[in-house]
């Protein structure tokens, strides 16, 4: 029987796994099979100058299967759950396996005994919400920035969004996992102008479910943003200390994610190659993976393999402890999987990656009591540009453009723009003075909160 394709997410995964047993179900004798069946929900709404500009719902569903056979694997996937595609799909994998090079260390995951941990990360609630009551959200978003200072020019942009999603996983090597999650989010996008200039800046508030999503709060961040930057110039060059904002650390994080990716070190694309059990970082340093906690958009019980995610220290006081791997990176390099196997969907095959990156808070935040007093005379980053193109991971060289303010006497002063910020990833990570108590989640691979680097070559005027 199909899976009806157009039903929302929300039931106990149990139609999923019937599908994917039924795939499973059809090994042959030394051929191994995975299912991995994906259905869900995705709602975008943009509103601007009091309209809906745009609105979409769309549900997806489809399938990824993989084959191994004598080494070789065969991939192939299909977006759509109806059995006669189904079969063409577990026909193509065998097809493409069968013309793949052999490789000893191509197989799929079995069972390693870790317990799956109770993840819920699912809001009843959500399907529940009428497109009209996420459309008055979006237009109350976008009322209340254009009022909410003299200063505000225009309201560039506001988006809402919410997804909801269910997966089952089954393998002929004992695998069975199903699991579910939602979100969702609204942003702003400001332009502030004071008669001298312009200056643009975006807020979010993000939750689990409908109910969790406050438009003020997205709204004020914005305003703040953009206002606090009005008659910024451009800085002067020199040595000092950096206090990156939250959502910025989150993608300092997520770079040094990549560098800690076991499949990466074996591919000789990371510069913490051949570090393990040395000082890396500030003893102050305490990074963890734990796809578990509740709290990161990406959690779940399992992996992209079904193995169970667990808790990872990836560095633990400042040394390099492991690094994240899945089951065939792990194979390669001598060791077993941490459950740490991430797809982008069911087009994709797994590979290692982190979830939920949190750096062991410290004891204060941004504000003039703790960070910025800690500091005294420094450079607030409120944004960075060119992260893609000057960050290596590989050379650890870094190198972004900026734009924040000079924090002058422990309080944030005069804004700058138009300057980069360059070091290294290995000088930055020893150079860590202060580590915020300010986390904050939001989708993504990692948390956000302050982080203070001390002797970074800022390069403006």
């Amino acid at each position: 029987m199909a899976v009806d394709e157009l039903a929302p997410p929300g039931g106990d995964g149990r139609a999923l796994l019937e599908v994917a047993d039924r795939v499973v179900g059809r090994a042959t004798g030394g051929e191994g099979i995975e299912a991995y069946v994906v259905r869900g929900v995705d709602t975008e709404i943009r509103a601007y100058n009091g309209d809906v500009e745009a609105l979409t719902s769309a549900t997806s569903a489809g399938i990824g299967i993989r084959v191994v056979r004598d080494g070789r694997l065969g991939f192939a996937w299909a977006g759509s759950l109806d059995p006669e595609v189904i079969e063409r799909t577990l026909a193509e994998a065998r097809d493409n396996a069968e013309y793949a090079t052999p490789d000893e260390h191509v197989r799929l995951a079995v069972p390693d005994g870790v317990a799956a941990a109770t993840v819920d990360v699912w809001d009843a609630a959500l399907p529940t919400v009428d497109t009209e009551a996420k459309v008055a959200l979006a237009l109350d978003t976008e009322r209340r920035a254009r009022g909410a200072d003299k200063r505000i020019r225009q309201v560039d942009s506001v988006d809402y969004g919410d997804g909801m999603v269910e997966a089952a996983l089954v393998s002929t090597t004992g695998i069975r996992a199903t699991w579910r999650r939602t979100s969702g989010y609204v942003s702003a996008s400001v332009i502030a102008d004071d008669g001298a200039g312009s200056q643009t800046g975006g807020g979010y508030s993000v939750g689990r479910g409908f109910a969790d999503i406050d438009p003020a709060v997205a709204v004020d961040d914005a305003v703040e943003r953009a206002v606090r930057m009005l008659g910024a110039t451009k800085g002067a060059s020199g040595r000092l200390t950096a206090v990156f904002d939250r959502r910025v650390a989150t993608t300092i994080l997520g770079v040094i994610s990549s560098a800690l990716s076991g499949e990466a070190v074996i591919k000789g694309r990371s510069f913490f190659a051949g570090r393990l059990g040395e000082s890396v970082a500030d003893p102050m340093v305490t990074l963890v993976d734990d796809p578990t906690d509740v709290r990161a958009y990406a959690a779940s019980a399992y992996d992209g393999e079904g193995l169970a995610c667990r808790r990872n220290v990836l560095i633990d006081g400042g040394t390099l402890r492991q690094f994240l791997y899945d089951t065939e990176s792990a194979s390669r390099a001598g060791t077993t999987s941490t459950g740490s196997a991430v797809r982008g969907g069911f087009a994709s095959t797994p590979g290692a990656g982190a979830r939920a990156l949190l750096l062991a808070p410290g004891s204060d935040g941004l504000d003039q009591s703790g960070v910025l007093a800690a500091v005294g005379e420094g450079l607030f980053i409120q944004s960075v540009t060119g992260v893609h193109s000057g960050v290596n991971p590989i050379s650890g060289d870094f190198s972004v453009g900026v734009e924040g303010l000079m924090i002058r006497d422990g309080v944030l002063a005069e804004p700058v723009r138009e300057i980069t910020v360059a070091s290294t990833l290995q000088r930055m990570l020893h150079s860590v003075v202060a580590i915020g108590a300010d986390v904050e989640w939001l989708p993504g691979i990692a948390a956000g909160q302050t982080l203070a680097i001390a002797d970074v070559q800022v390069s403006g005027t």
